[in-house]
């Protein structure tokens, strides 16, 4: 196989959509679909009747909210949504109840202004809040002292994950494993592939984050006028405007710059950490994966199809995601150090 990234990095064979379900974009649009909340709701009433709202205490004032399912006690799976997603997102349920089923207790965190939060804290949510998402590990840690704990994260949720665990250990905090499904890499380049790319999932976006900073408005009117938000009729557009007002970075590459996670973001990373990827992801440039530091606590495993955090198993849309991610974290042992550069061995596949 010619392509520098199956060559790189080993590929998981095990994942073949179902006749009918192989286009990218259908696997990607198809995972958030709100007519798939009943089944998945239906395959997560355990998860979901056990569920407690729960408010984190983060440092600086700061507050967060997130769902807290006991399980049996395996271990405890802190779990984040993508950017205008949340706690209650179709793949955070349908993860949740995977989890849950396997004896794991489940956290589904919300971050900044995501799910019911807007209220808890005056500023803006952006994704170079780091630390609070640290403290709110922290929190939880503290507050339910887990044999283990693991995070797991999807697109931006997986980007934050990864983060976390790079600064886990100066933190104090004993993170078991990470699992990060098509996380954010580059977003100076993913920015640019959702200008570029199918207007569906641009539109999706700006849609979502014009109502999330509409209720901000609503909630905190002294602070905030925003003005008629279809005025910016991009993603960029949008992003530059709330740097500039609401942000201390002076340009739009810095901010987007600060959360990136290539380069040597991640080469001092210390906590066994899988990247579950699509190559055919249709948001986020697979090829940015070849930009990553890969230590030996790093490893990417590679599907030749999924879409954007899909993954879509049956026609019963049944993700197969979630059943590697709960392999991932029950696996001993985690991987092993190769010769390409952090990758695992080829023979090392569930």
């Amino acid at each position: 196989m010619t392509d520098p990234l199956f060559q790189r990095f080993p590929v998981d064979r095990r994942y073949r959509p179902p006749p009918g379900l192989g286009s990218p974009h259908l696997q990607s649009m198809l995972a958030s679909f709100r007519l798939r909340r009943p089944l998945v709701e239906g395959r997560a009433r355990s998860l979901l009747a056990g569920s407690q709202s729960v408010l984190l205490e983060c440092a600086d004032g700061v507050r967060l909210m997130g769902e807290y399912t006991p399980g049996a006690g395996r271990g405890l799976v802190v779990l984040i949504h993508g950017w205008e997603g949340s706690a209650s997102s179709l793949y955070i349920i349908g993860a949740g109840a995977e989890l849950f089923a396997e004896g794991y207790d489940v956290f589904r965190l919300n971050l900044r202004d995501h799910g019911p939060t807007h209220h808890l804290n005056e500023g803006l949510f952006h994704s170079c809040l780091i630390d609070e998402a640290v403290a709110a590990a922290a929190a939880i840690e503290a507050r339910y002292a887990p044999k283990a704990m693991h995070l797991v994260g999807f697109s931006l949720g997986g980007n934050f994950a990864l983060r976390i665990a790079a600064r886990a250990p100066a933190a104090g905090i004993g993170l078991g494993r990470v699992v990060a499904v098509c996380p954010v890499l580059d977003p100076v380049r993913t920015m640019h592939r959702l200008e570029t790319g199918w207007f569906g999932y641009r539109q999706y976006f700006l849609a979502k984050w014009r109502r999330s900073l509409k209720l901000k408005q609503s909630l905190f009117p002294h602070r905030y006028r925003f003005g008629d938000l279809r005025g910016l009729a991009t993603l960029t557009a949008t992003t530059e405007f709330f740097v500039e007002h609401y942000t201390d970075f002076a340009h739009i590459d810095d901010y987007l710059n600060g959360y990136a996670i290539t380069g040597d973001a991640l080469a001092g990373l210390a906590v066994p950490s899988r990247i579950l990827f699509a190559r055919d992801d249709p948001v986020i440039p697979a090829e940015d994966l070849l930009e990553l530091a890969c230590p030996d606590a790093l490893e990417v495993v590679l599907t030749e199809a999924g879409g954007h955090c899909g993954f879509l198993a049956d026609w019963q849309l049944r993700s197969w995601v979630n059943g590697a991610i709960a392999e991932t974290l029950a696996e001993q042992p985690f991987g092993a150090p190769a010769a390409n550069g952090g990758a695992a061995a080829a023979g090392y596949l569930w």
